[in-house]
């Protein structure tokens, strides 16, 4: 597939001096060259487009649909391909969230999430004392939740054009020949050496006799027979069969939990979403056992009144008002939000207008509020996470987010499969008060229980505009993932940014507790000043999120957009 060279920004490995010949790995004449490739960060294409984390795994689901598939073959293909290219959040060993609109306006959603095994129970990561354990949640064979990944891709599968043995078959050949890594990658094999050592029993994939480098080639053999295994015998070859074995006995062997009835019980759901307006604008986002719909609900919501495109993008007025309504829709998260299979999660009034503006009516404009003061409302009734966003020819929108929680998930490789496993049960409350990895404080409603799914912060999100499709939008990031969409959507409604623009000007975040605000090193100085003034903390860190948009010009053109704080890459044609 020819990219557009004049949008490309040539990363290392296409200088690799290799005498290995291009491999063809979708379809007579399109070809895919692992050895070779550009990360592309802007295009526009006429009739069908993929933003996600990595180039090859873009170039794969663009080429699927000029192959003849629509935007769900392409979001099973770059999920596949994501899970070898990208081990660090792309998965099978993982779970997510699918957000879709067909062509005809059904919209689709739905949730792969991981779930608690059955041997689960609330107080598994305490020690005798009560007092919380983080290691077990986050590093290891305990802290996984059974996987969704597999399940997620045979749900979507009726809703795509062709074969799952077509589909497949790009990641099989990825992981089974090998691709070129990238310096981002060099840096984060070589800093995660140590963990994926202690928390392996046998020799990963990731893990070399020296250290990594770039142009060196990653080859993950055992990864690609469990992807044959799931072409030949479909979800049964996960689920089921030797890769089920191969997961109970590294469970055993840590002393994990997941057995093979959990594996052979689980299911992906259908959820439906979370629908509202916002400025002459439909926005549809996931439902719980996601946070994230809900959040941008509110916090969309409690802004619409105030006319924020006149205070200016970054300006302390708009950024002060954004904090203040991410504060109070935070503050909710952790007391309202569950799998809504064990809490009553309430939706329609969380989401309310009169809600809202009792939410409210203690903001003032002139000075920071107190997390202290503004608790949850009353009701009467990872990071390192991947999206991928993709617009195909027939007009279905998919937005897809999908994480094993941290960066390569728990750190343990499943034996003789070659894939990682997640550490998503540090996303439940281990101890209702007590912060997980990401500093998200959470209560009962998001207790463990057995079978129960761990509250997410997943946020995939579509936009109609004039009741046509508009804007498919998402990102990676923990909890800040929910006000990164929000910032984007603001972003382009609002301040009438690019889709490039949106995703790429400097982000902050605020989630109730801690009490700061999270802001990127290159955030506005003034506005900076300002809001210390006005008595709020502010934190430098590093990139948040790496968001993956595309939006519809007014000539049809998709402008499709990939985050820069990353390899992240688009395709298209």
């Amino acid at each position: 597939m020819k990219m557009f060279s004049t949008l490309s920004i040539c990363i290392l490995v296409a200088q690799l001096q290799t005498s290995l010949a291009q491999v063809s790995i979708v379809g007579a004449g399109k070809k895919v060259d692992p050895y070779h490739y550009e990360v592309v960060k802007n295009g526009q294409f006429r009739r069908a487009s993929v933003s996600s984390a990595h180039p090859l795994a873009s170039m794969v689901g663009a080429a699927i649909m000029e192959q003849g598939g629509n935007a769900f073959d392409a979001g099973i293909a770059t999920q596949l391909a994501l899970a070898v290219v990208y081990p660090g959040a792309g998965n099978i060993g993982g779970g997510g969230f699918l957000l879709a609109r067909q062509s005809n306006g059904e919209l689709i959603g739905l949730d792969y999430r991981e779930a608690a095994p059955s041997k689960a129970n609330r107080d598994m990561y305490l020690d005798k004392n009560g007092t919380v354990l983080p290691a077990l949640s986050q590093f290891g064979h305990l802290a996984s939740g059974i996987p969704g990944t597999v399940a997620g891709l045979f749900a979507t599968l009726p809703y795509a054009k062709l074969p799952f043995k077509t589909l497949i078959q790009p990641a099989i050949d990825l992981a089974e020949k090998g691709f070129v890594i990238t310096e981002k990658q060099v840096s984060s094999f070589n800093a995660e050496r140590e963990n994926f050592i202690k928390n392996n029993s046998h020799p990963v994939a990731f893990v070399k006799e020296g250290k990594w480098h770039v142009g060196d080639t990653l080859v993950q053999k055992d990864l690609a027979a469990t992807l044959k295994r799931i072409q030949n015998e479909g979800a049964k070859g996960f689920y089921g069969g030797e890769t089920a074995k191969l997961i109970v006995a590294e469970m055993q062997s840590g002393n994990g939990i997941i057995n093979e009835e959990d594996l052979m019980n689980y299911t992906a759901k259908l959820r439906n979403p979370i629908e509202f307006d916002y400025r002459g604008n439909h926005i549809i986002s996931f439902a719980p056992p996601s946070s994230g719909g809900i959040i941008i609900n509110q916090m969309l919501k409690m802004i619409e009144k105030y006319p924020v495109g006149t205070f200016g993008f970054q300006s302390a007025k708009s950024v002060q008002l954004m904090v203040e309504v991410e504060r109070r829709a935070y503050a909710d998260r952790a007391e309202h939000m569950g799998d809504p299979d064990f809490w009553k999660v309430p939706v329609k009034t969380l989401t309310s207008d009169k809600y809202l503006t009792e939410r409210m009516k203690d903001y003032t404009s002139d000075k920071a509020g107190n997390s202290a003061n503004i608790n949850a409302g009353t009701i009467h009734e990872s990071e390192e996470t991947t999206h991928i966003s993709i617009m195909d020819a027939q007009g279905n929108m998919v937005s897809i987010t999908t994480t094993l929680n941290g960066g390569y998930g728990c750190k343990t490789v499943v034996g003789g499969a070659g894939f990682l496993l997640n550490n998503e049960m540090d996303d439940f409350s281990v101890k209702p008060g007590v912060p997980n990895m990401y500093g998200a404080i959470g209560g009962e409603a998001n207790a463990i229980a057995p079978g129960k799914r761990m509250l997410s912060s997943m946020t995939p999100t579509l936009i109609l505009k004039n009741k046509k499709p508009y804007v498919v939008i998402g990102t990676p990031g923990g909890t800040t993932i929910p006000t990164s969409v929000f910032q984007g959507i603001v972003n382009i409604i609002d301040f009438n940014m690019s889709a490039a623009d949106a995703i790429n000007k400097p982000k902050f975040h605020h989630q109730w507790l801690p009490d700061m605000v999270m802001i990127e090193k290159d955030f506005d100085a003034s506005t900076k000043k300002q809001l210390m003034a006005m008595g709020y903390k502010l934190v430098e860190r590093d990139g948040i999120g790496r968001t993956e948009a595309i939006r519809i010009l007014s000539d049809g053109k998709k402008e499709t957009a990939a985050d820069v704080r990353g390899d992240d890459s688009v395709a298209g044609f």
